[in-house]
């Protein structure tokens, strides 16, 4: 398609750039004009972004789970595949309703933060190898996951992204860059009343929700290094914040956990 490899990263932000996950994602410019068909011409500029990136993501999604699995026949990628972006069609249409504005900082890609970017290639790499393991365990049978466990952990993978959503309602400025925009202030309510980065605590647990489901208990350890992304993300993160935004060392104070309660 005569895209480069560094351009086309279409899934690795965790799991897609909609869903809260913060990995950086850039798309080609060939992929999204194949992408693009005709009838779009007439839907705002951030709708088809946030299309582009959502069909982006569902077919890289697609190739790293079902080709290392070597087959289709992988009930707990589908069921993933729905507990995935079902939500997330229907968090991206809420927001290209309700707050267009929030939604265009999400789909911003560029950190400018220099140990963030490091921290987020990083991540990238480590995502990428985790992510391929699961089909490669489905392919050779290392792993026989009850099937109660795989939904259960669905369910956690809902229940982190459902508490993703509520973040993002409580806060229209948790953009996925760490920065500070102008016109932003300070919020402690809501989630944000019990730890001071709700949305990495919620990540948590849909990363380590995502090997259990996808039926790999091999794929797990691999998984278990996201947990020390996020806390090297959240401690620039609140040097960042510390610098920019008004009141947030009296926040620090009034909120003293970061991001699990009673213990960090």
């Amino acid at each position: 398609m005569g895209c480069k490899a560094a351009e086309f990263k279409p899934w690795l932000s965790g799991l897609c750039t909609l869903v809260g996950i913060h990995p950086t994602l850039a798309l080609c410019t060939s992929f999204k004009r194949q992408l693009l068909p005709e009838f779009m011409a007439d839907v705002p500029a951030l709708g088809r972004k946030a299309v582009l990136y959502f069909a982006a993501a569902l077919a890289v999604t697609f190739l790293v789970l079902f080709v290392p699995a070597g087959t289709t026949d992988y009930w707990q990628a589908w069921l993933f595949i729905a507990v995935l972006f079902i939500p997330v069609a229907l968090v991206c249409a809420y927001f290209l309703e309700k707050d267009p504005a929030f939604l265009e900082r999400r789909l911003k890609l560029k950190e400018k933060e220099k140990q963030q970017r490091a921290i987020i290639r990083a991540s990238q790499v480590i995502l990428l190898i985790a992510i391929l393991v699961p089909g490669l365990d489905r392919r050779f049978g290392w792993s026989a996951v009850p099937s109660e466990l795989v939904i259960f952990a669905d369910l956690v993978f809902v229940l982190g992204y459902f508490l993703t959503f509520l973040v993002f309602k409580e806060n229209s400025f948790a953009a996925r860059t760490v920065e500070v925009f102008k016109g932003q202030k300070l919020v402690s309510t809501g989630p944000y009343a019990v730890v001071r980065h709700p949305m990495y605590f919620a990540q948590l647990l849909i990363y380590l929700s995502i090997p259990i489901a996808l039926g790999s208990y091999w794929a797990f350890p691999l998984f278990l290094a996201m947990p020390v992304i996020l806390v090297l993300r959240i401690q620039n993160e609140e040097q960042v914040l510390l610098r920019g935004l008004p009141g947030y060392k009296a926040y620090q104070k009034k909120t003293p956990y970061r991001l699990i309660p009673y213990v960090w």
